[in-house]
């Protein structure tokens, strides 16, 4: 097959609706013709009376040469002399003879905001380095492997003391050292395809096809994803395939009329967020948006897609309430064409590479989304647990006397645990609109607050499912997420947050360190309560189980309530010991005295023994069970040989942050109250309890003022929230 007959294959499959592979045709690309080196055009615009490049190059000129319509609505033609970095746009005559500048929906770069021109750049010729992480990452079974996922944006997370973001390289040198001294696997970019307005954080897109200019080049986002995998971290990326904004360099009504939207008044418009949905059932649309997909994990090396509003793109009647919609073909309100596109785009994209992750961000009971499509599944291999976070969520920020008539919060998601493959999110969207920060949210005063963030993280990371949580969480920053300027890094100069952030630190490396806790997520042969019906005392135990046996018992005691002589059965003869313990001291707990724990052979809880412990208050404690010899002759089971220490990776001091002095630590020093309200006083730190009351139960009490650094005065509860429209 000579060249001309592969291009017309390709823009046949094109027309088709089955290509993956459009950006390969359609757009802009360097080409030699007639001895002239220049680049080639090509764009669908289906409606257009005529069609011609304009730009930098030619003084944004609109009487050039006409491009030759080629047929299926695709316009070609070429241009010589250009050069990387030349602005452009097509200049397209609409049907009623009018003329507009759009931008070129295929284009790989674009202009920094406010500019909103297409660039010329050729794509080709990166020096990619990641080869022996890409070999690694095909052997990987991504279902039986650890996956911890720090979500953050680009432009926030730090930037130049003069307030300047950091660019895409050397974003990439300080992220691959925190993420990895923080023991997370994996990074999830808020969507890095370009877009015109900050306050969308990326979910409104007008260039599908570039890495956002913000920070740099197409090839500056490439060795961002280059040097992360040479530190052995994935790279995902959040995108947005339901729909697009009513930018005129966009998408909207492209050539005059509907191409990307249907034509239908009725359902092109998403009425919450003032956008325009995709047509899912022209094949021209399906392919330019399964191409998007396959162009990120081909062309820029991505581990993983998560895809935005699922749940809106699944339902025909979604966010119209009582507006007009019109049901499908069977009188129903699912979107059959919206099904089909999920279940090609995953199917093209695992049937690439079966390691890439998937993921759904599908907020309702949708059946089978993690299914295969040719099971009549979605094809997604994962999907964000939606119910899990909007449950625990509201478990945790209930006051702890109360929390005993919510327990079901914090065991029904075991009922349907693993009827999908889950990730457990603490994301973006659970910090902005008014809605307070993750450690805002807890009840009770500073110290209080802590010590119910660090129990709900330890409840998170031995659930199954694997894990997300979004950046600033780690340290307890206390404002809501603004993405107008970079996280309170100042935070960690104050005990409690840099405690927490240990904490953290110590609890992923946990989590990577033993299999029990992520090697079988997907059904119960990995799970087992021990006990979930203490609702009284709000305590609840359970096991974790690797394939070979190991398992690790997890206490979690959600009452400021110390328990002493605390029963729970126990699988097997031996001594159980406390590896870790959200209480301790080193993280900012009181530090309740825990020893190992000698097996009785007294059945409890549906298990041959039992464990009597004392249970810290507002705690998650983890243990692991040990044979000694002494025991052997009890259980009957021979104790194992001493193992030769294992080659594993030591503890590595912690960083400090890059371009931030290390803090000296300030001991039991707090950040100072934030302002009270008008004719209320602010609260008074409370003293620590002694030990003789220790024991004792609180006495219910109001939620007082939270302490707060001074630098900081305005409150999550008293900041407006934006319309909906910039949500996504």
């Amino acid at each position: 097959m000579n060249k001309t007959d592969e291009f017309y294959e390709a823009l046949g499959r094109f027309s088709q609706g089955t290509s993956t592979d459009a950006y390969k045709i359609m757009g802009s690309h360097k080409e030699t013709r007639d001895g002239q080196e220049g680049f080639a055009f090509r764009v669908w615009a289906p409606h257009a009376r005529s069609v011609r490049v304009a730009g930098s190059f030619n003084g944004w000129a609109t009487d050039g040469p006409a491009m030759e319509n080629i047929g299926s609505g695709v316009w070609e033609g070429f241009v010589p002399g250009l050069r990387d970095f030349d602005d452009y746009k097509y200049y397209i005559e609409r049907p009623d003879g009018s003329f507009v500048f759009r931008g070129d929906p295929y284009a790989c770069h674009w202009a920094t905001r406010p500019g909103n021109s297409s660039k010329v750049f050729d794509l080709q010729g990166f020096p990619w380095t990641d080869g022996a992480y890409m070999k690694a990452r095909a052997k990987k079974k991504l279902l039986n492997s650890p996956v911890n996922i720090y979500e953050m944006h680009l432009g926030s997370w730090r930037v130049h003391d003069d307030g300047n973001p950091y660019n895409y390289t050397d974003l990439a040198q300080q992220v691959a050292q925190y993420v990895t001294e923080m023991g997370y696997t994996h990074v999830e970019l808020l969507p890095v395809s370009e877009y015109p307005y900050d306050p969308s954080w990326g979910y409104q897109v007008t260039g599908y096809y570039a890495p956002t200019s913000r920070y740099g080049t197409p090839k500056d986002f490439m060795k961002f994803v280059d040097i992360l995998h040479n530190a052995g971290v994935g790279v995902i990326i959040d995108w947005v395939p339901a729909h697009f904004p009513r930018d005129e360099q966009g998408l909207f009504e492209y050539d005059g009329d509907c191409c990307y939207e249907p034509a239908d008044p009725v359902m092109r418009d998403h009425p919450d967020w003032g956008t325009r949905v995709f047509d899912y059932s022209r094949y021209e649309v399906r392919s330019f948006l399964m191409s998007n997909a396959m162009y990120w994990v081909r062309e820029y090396h991505i581990d993983g897609i998560r895809v935005d509003a699922v749940a809106s793109m699944l339902y025909l009647d979604y966010g119209r309430r009582d507006r007009e919609w019109h049901p499908n073909k069977d009188g129903g309100n699912i979107n059959l064409d919206a099904v089909q596109f999920l279940r090609d785009t995953n199917a093209a994209v695992l049937s690439y590479d079966p390691n890439v992750l998937m993921v759904a961000e599908e907020s309702t009971a949708f059946p089978m989304v993690t299914k295969p499509g040719y099971d009549g599944g979605l094809g997604f291999n994962f999907k964000w647990n939606m119910g899990w976070m909007h449950d625990m969520v509201d478990y945790m920020s209930t006051d702890p006397l109360f929390r005993k008539g919510r327990h079901n919060n914090i065991t029904f998601s075991l009922t349907y645990a693993f009827s999908e493959n889950f990730i457990l999110p603490l994301s973006h969207d659970e910090v902005v609109h008014g809605k307070c920060s993750l450690i805002n949210k807890m009840p009770g005063e500073y110290d209080d607050k802590f010590q119910n963030l660090r129990t709900f993280y330890g409840y998170m990371m031995t659930h199954p499912g694997k894990k997300l949580l979004f950046m600033g969480g780690e340290f307890g920053q206390f404002i809501e997420w603004d993405e107008k300027r970079p996280l309170d890094w100042f935070l960690l100069d104050y005990d409690k947050h840099r405690q927490l952030k240990e904490y953290v630190r110590d609890l992923n490396r946990f989590y990577l360190d033993h299999p029990a806790l992520w090697a079988n997520d997907t059904d119960w042969q990995g799970f087992q309560w021990i006990a979930c019906d203490d609702a009284d005392q709000s305590v609840i135990s359970f096991r974790r189980i690797d394939p070979k046996g190991k398992e690790v018992i997890v206490v979690c005691n959600f009452c400021p309530v110390e328990r002493a002589g605390y029963v729970i059965g126990a699988p097997k003869a031996g001594t159980y010991v406390p590896v870790l313990s959200s209480d301790d001291e080193k993280y900012g707990g009181r530090g309740t005295p825990l020893s190992p724990v000698t097996a009785k052979k007294t059945p409890q809880h549906g298990l041959p023994y039992s464990i009597e412990l004392t249970l810290p208050a507002m705690s998650a404690v983890f243990y692991e069970r040990k044979v000694l010899r002494r025991e052997k002759a009890d259980s009957g089971e021979e104790a194992p040989k001493a193992e030769p220490a294992r080659r594993g990776r030591k503890p590595k001091a912690e960083a400090a942050p890059a371009e931030e002095p290390k803090p000296a630590a300030r001991r039991g020093r707090k950040p100072k109250a934030e302002a009270a309200p008008a004719g209320e006083k602010p609260a008074k730190a409370k003293k620590a309890p002694s030990k003789a009351k220790k024991a004792e139960a609180p006495k219910a009490e109001a939620v007082k003022a939270e302490k707060k650094p001074s630098a900081r005065k305005t409150t999550a509860k008293t900041r407006t929230a934006r319309p909906k429209a910039t949500k996504k």
